[in-house]
């Protein structure tokens, strides 16, 4: 009788673990080929973003052209996308339905997300040292770059929880663009690099106005001294500059703290008197300085071909621009001698498929972005910089640096400059911890400043008080308090029933089995 509960337990145990499975995704962890087949066809999508710059997507299909015709048997469809939002946001909703892209553009903070799906994201590690394969691999059927002539900052930007996943792609920073002209009819010199204080100075200089409530400094009614494009960028920077926490590896939310607090109520003062703007708020940057109603426009390097008065792209009349000398420097510090930039740009990540072989295919055109014909090609159009040594160090991006100002459009002063600032400050570039919930709190960080400068605007005080609501408010609305991430310790609330049940019934097993033992034990022995 013992012998039948026993059975009959462990019958019921099975079953709840096979109704426990009952749905869940098949785990399709990637193994690389012994060969690629190339008896066979592939086809794979691939999600780019273009800026809204022609340039940019011909050379996405002659990179497509050509890796094709390297590898007749692989079919490469881009789709384009103007905003990186975009793409995050429909390859979340293709995670769902299993119709990821095979290769995406997109930034590591989003990856992380990705990541929440088991196996959706390959790892990219023993991909990059294979023998055949990897990077510079024998295999290949072009000249790729080996690992050690990836930039080694911009590739590390790369790993989330100990593992590649992504490969490098264009990398920005950003930089402060500056009417030189204004500066100097002001009575400043312009320094290598500019302080805060410096920058908040010489905006408080330029408010001056006449009579008729025309700015001295341009003859209009019209200036904002300081348009900031990215506050998340700007608050996150800043913070930096200063040692001061905002997350760690570990995924904490450090972000409302002191050093913040004091960063915003500075801030509103500036906004309050007029000095100070953003993006979301007023516009673009480059349309306030290419009018002569900005003295400092922070912008990404990539959107150098915005900036100054014979900028090849403007996106004002062209009766309203004023001629003026542009100057490009590093974005204000707290300490020049310890400075800080972020690094930013987009990355390539590949999504795991059931064809194994497929996910290759996918590895291989990834790679094939990184030669330096797509890397050096792509970097003329704006103010990138290729990710590679091998790119950067060659003779054709060299030449390309030493032509600054031959013309307006490829050799573009203000754009080449721009491409040096980075080159030359790469030891100095920063990024933010990865994890899942990241690009929520990168958000928030952006919101504080657009609050705190919408408030000024409606004549709210901004002092301790309002910003310790307004950390309330921005935990609540980005759900900070409810981020977990891969490898974070957190309580996940209770099991669902179905576990707790074969919980139960492992534990009525094993007590039934040690029952049965000592029952046999003590019949045998008498």
């Amino acid at each position: 009788m013992m012998k039948k509960y026993i059975i009959l337990l462990l019958t019921c145990f099975l079953c709840l673990s096979v109704s426990s499975c009952h749905g869940s995704k098949k785990s399709r962890s990637f193994v690389i080929p012994d060969t690629f087949d190339t008896s066979r066809n592939y086809e794979i999508t691939f999600w780019a973003k273009n800026d809204t710059n022609v340039n940019q997507v011909n050379i996405y299909k002659k990179a497509i052209s050509d890796f094709m015709e390297l590898y007749p048997n692989i079919t490469v469809n881009m789709k384009l996308y103007t905003d990186y939002s975009r793409i995050y946001n429909d390859v979340i909703t293709n995670i769902a339905t299993d119709t990821t892209p095979n290769v995406c553009i997109t930034y590591p903070d989003h990856i992380a997300t990705y990541m929440t799906g088991k196996d959706t994201v390959v790892a990219l590690d023993e991909l990059m040292e294979d023998e055949r394969y990897g990077l510079g691999g024998s295999e290949l059927r072009y000249d790729g770059p080996k690992k050690e002539e990836i930039i080694s900052e911009f590739l590390n930007e790369c790993i989330i929880d100990g593992s590649h996943y992504a490969l490098p792609y264009m990398r920005s920073t950003e930089a402060l663009y500056i009417n030189k002209t204004y500066v100097e009819q002001l009575g400043y010199t312009i320094p290598d690099v500019l302080t805060w204080d410096q920058v908040w100075e010489i905006c408080d200089a330029a408010m001056a106005q006449d009579e008729e409530g025309n700015y001295l400094i341009n003859g209009q009614k019209v200036l904002i001294p300081f348009i900031y494009k990215s506050t998340d960028n700007m608050m996150i920077t800043m913070l930096k500059q200063l040692h001061a926490p905002y997350s760690d590896d570990q995924g904490s939310i450090l972000l409302f703290n002191d050093d913040t607090k004091e960063i915003l109520k500075k801030i509103a003062v500036y906004a309050g008197k007029g000095e100070f703007s953003t993006f979301k708020i007023s516009s673009y940057p480059a349309n306030f300085l290419n009018a002569g109603q900005c003295i400092f426009a922070i912008d990404s390097t990539a959107g150098a071909t915005w900036m100054g008065s014979k900028a090849p792209l403007i996106d004002i009349p062209e009766e309203s621009i004023l001629d003026f000398e542009t100057v490009v420097r590093p974005i204000p510090q707290y300490d020049v001698n310890d400075p800080y930039m972020m690094s930013q740009g987009p990355s390539l990540c590949i999504f795991n498929k059931e064809d194994p072989d497929e996910v290759l295919a996918s590895w291989l055109f990834a790679q094939y972005l990184l030669t330096n014909e797509v890397q050096i090609a792509y970097a003329k159009t704006e103010g990138y910089v290729p990710v590679t040594k091998k790119a950067q160090d060659s003779d054709l991006y060299q030449d390309y640096l030493n032509r600054s100002g031959e013309d307006n459009v490829t050799y573009y002063d203000i754009k080449i400059a721009a491409s040096r600032l980075l080159l030359e400050n790469t030891e100095h570039t920063f990024v933010t911890s990865v994890f899942n919930g990241s690009a929520s709190l990168r958000d928030a960080a952006g919101n504080l400043i657009e609050s705190v400068c919408k408030a000024v605007r409606k004549k709210k005080t901004v002092d301790d008080a309002y910003v310790d609501d307004l950390f309330k408010e921005t935990t609540s609305l980005y759900h900070l308090d409810q981020i977990s991430h891969i490898g974070m310790n957190k309580d996940l609330g209770p099991l669902p029933a179905t576990s707790r049940l074969l919980l139960g019934a492992l534990g009525i097993t094993w007590l039934m089995i040690g029952t049965y033992v000592l029952w046999k034990r003590r019949k045998t022995s008498k």
